[in-house]
């Protein structure tokens, strides 16, 4: 049988419940008599006696000029801003005067940054069972259906639970350059509706409290797509895991140049190769992945290879400078052809190619552990 006291503290923890509502829990605690309060004039000083010295430690500031003085007693929102949170790869926040977006770069140059944005916003609506009333591919919008979160404020002993009630509809925005390397995500609140006890409480928001509702919304999106791009970044680490095989062509005719050409595409090369050129003895100086250029210096390292490869070494000035040029094949893009030239951006002999080619097609087609 419970004593007394206990008694005591459960009622008054349920009194406790009964009295915190949404609306209460923005406002601080106490009563709000200091709007009343009058002004009084500063201290007289009786004549013949000094004036003691005030201090102005606590002095209050004057209100400024953009602030709106009706913000007093319980129409005071004491609640901290809501911060967005983009936790995202590839994401940041852009904050302008009417809207705040996160922005959204591309993180693998084989998905499509829209088609990846999309999936992502259907994606969470979908885990959260929030329906969608409208969506437009074309320009980039998804309005969500009628969305609906119950608050059972008080839950008397006798009688029906009174419930806090709230409906709202959303707006997803989703833009993307024509580039198609970097997007906008804006989210919007289109309509707002809440009841108490089943009365509708015909509240107006401001631009604040529409503001903070789309945050939250915002970071619960980002959050999931938090999941779902470190998903696509376990994937990316996982092809280029992958060794690359690579194959040597022997010029045609004198007036062609040897080259080896890569059973990948260009990206995944480009990329192997960054990787694989300081392994092998170069040094890379420089690079334009526009032009697919890369400028290295070569440190000889012969050493290391001819006990790994008997007698092959790699038949190349040391300290010389030389260029790879890294392109797609003409006849396949799953292909890339490598071109290795000297400083000129002139051919180097067939021997020289083929000795570069034993030491860099070895490490290419290895597999690589992933992290």
């Amino acid at each position: 049988m419970l004593k007394l006291k206990e008694i005591s503290l459960v009622l008054a923890a349920l009194t406790v419940t009964a009295c915190t509502t949404p609306l209460t829990r923005r406002q601080a605690d106490g009563n709000f008599d200091y709007i009343n309060a009058q002004s009084t004039g500063p201290l007289k000083i009786p004549e013949g006696l000094l004036s003691p010295k005030f201090s102005q430690d606590y002095a209050i500031p004057a209100v400024g000029t953009k602030s709106n003085k009706a913000l007093v007693g319980d129409a005071l929102d004491i609640r901290p801003p809501l911060q967005i949170l983009p936790m995202a790869d590839g994401t940041h926040i852009e904050e302008g005067a009417d809207n705040i977006k996160v922005v959204v770069e591309t993180i693998d140059s084989t998905v499509d940054l829209k088609k990846e944005m999309f999936a992502v916003v259907e994606g969470f609506l979908k885990s959260k069972d929030y329906a969608i009333a409208k969506e437009d591919y074309d320009n980039g919008v998804i309005d969500t259906d009628w969305i609906e979160h119950d608050e059972v404020i008080d839950s008397p002993w006798i009688g029906a639970d009174k419930v806090y009630k709230v409906r709202q509809r959303y707006e997803f925005l989703l833009e993307v350059r024509p580039h198609g390397r970097t997007g906008n995500l804006v989210i919007n609140l289109l309509d707002h509706q809440q009841s108490y006890n089943g009365e509708d409480s015909q509240v107006l928001l401001n631009n604040e409290d529409k503001k903070r509702y789309a945050i939250d919304m915002l970071n619960s999106t980002i959050g999931y797509m938090a999941k779902e791009r470190s998903r696509i970044v376990q994937n990316m680490r996982v092809k280029q895991s992958k060794g690359i095989d690579v194959t040597y062509v022997t010029a045609a005719s004198d007036k062609d140049e040897s080259f080896w050409l890569a059973d990948a595409p260009l990206k995944s090369t480009w990329d192997r190769l960054a990787i694989v050129l300081p392994e092998v003895g170069f040094e890379v100086i420089d690079m334009d992945s526009a032009k697919g250029l890369y400028y290295v210096k070569f440190n000889d390292t012969s050493g290391f290879w001819s006990s790994l490869f008997s007698d092959d070494e790699i038949k190349l000035k040391n300290k010389d400078n030389y260029r790879l040029l890294v392109k797609q094949d003409a006849k396949d893009s799953n292909k890339t052809e490598i071109r290795i030239r000297d400083n000129e951006d002139q051919p180097l002999s067939n021997d020289k190619v083929e000795s570069v080619y034993k030491a860099v097609s070895n490490v290419m087609s290895e597999d690589r552990k992933v992290r």
